[in-house]
């Protein structure tokens, strides 16, 4: 399971909101890239940025700081947020990031997606899946759509996705843990690469998540700028955790 610290950017600031709220945001640094290069140089194994900015309005803001993070860093850096339109796909991937991630635009246009993952293949697009209450929210989790999660997840693996991001969106931001049950559902739903985001504040819910079957990776944010996770612990528990589920 690889571990993907993850940087959230509004206003050019990284933040992280308690479930997905504006209201509900809190700052750590002016500084994106030096948050970078200390995650890259404590072992993170991809980068996981969010332009909170796009997210909200559907305009990417944080483009030139996204080309900035891509030439500093020596790890892959995937991108999410606001991304509705095969121009802003485009110009992330042209950019040099090894994913775009699409919400509101794939669940939105299905035929957008579609030609992304003909453009640029599977494994360059990943889906975040973002659920409340069973169903996927949209636009920032501001709304929540009447489509199922286990039944969007199906479309988009039916169009070819490689990755797909789960969040549940009543455990981003609080440390209570992961939504264990429903990512048991997932992984047995799909094929597709599965990365869970949101709720982990402890090296035992690390441990919990990679001693599950086919999990492929996981996104930490607040945990690590709380400072309640040492990153570098947290890699070391993940390999350890993964190969000894391979020895079973």
């Amino acid at each position: 399971m690889i571990i993907l610290p993850a940087i959230d950017l509004l206003d050019g600031q990284v933040v992280r909101l308690r479930e997905g709220k504006l209201a509900d945001k809190t700052v750590y640094s002016d500084d994106p890239l030096g948050f970078a290069k200390r995650w890259e140089e404590e072992g993170g194994n991809c980068l996981h940025v969010v332009d909170l900015n796009a997210a909200f309005t559907g305009e990417p803001r944080n483009i030139e700081m996204v080309k900035r993070l891509v030439r500093a860093l020596n790890i892959p850096v995937q991108v999410g947020g606001g991304i509705r339109s095969l121009e802003a796909a485009t110009t992330f991937i042209k950019a040099g990031v090894a994913r775009v991630v699409l919400g509101t635009g794939a669940v939105d246009s299905p035929i957008l997606l579609e030609s992304l993952v003909n453009r640029f293949g599977g494994e360059k697009i990943a889906v975040s899946v973002d659920a409340r209450n069973g169903h996927v929210a949209v636009r920032g989790w501001t709304e929540v759509t009447s489509i199922s999660v286990l039944d969007f997840i199906r479309m988009v693996e039916k169009l070819g996705v490689g990755t797909i991001i789960f969040t549940d969106i009543a455990t981003d931001g609080t440390l209570i843990g992961p939504n264990f049950p429903v990512l048991d559902k997932i992984l047995d739903s799909t094929h597709c690469n599965i990365i869970s985001s949101g709720g982990v504040a402890t090296l035992e819910h690390i441990k919990q998540l990679a001693s599950m079957s086919r999990l492929y990776g996981l996104i930490i944010g607040r945990a690590l700028f709380d400072g309640t996770i040492d990153l570098a612990e947290a890699v070391a528990l993940a390999n350890y955790q993964s190969d000894a589920r391979g020895a079973v």
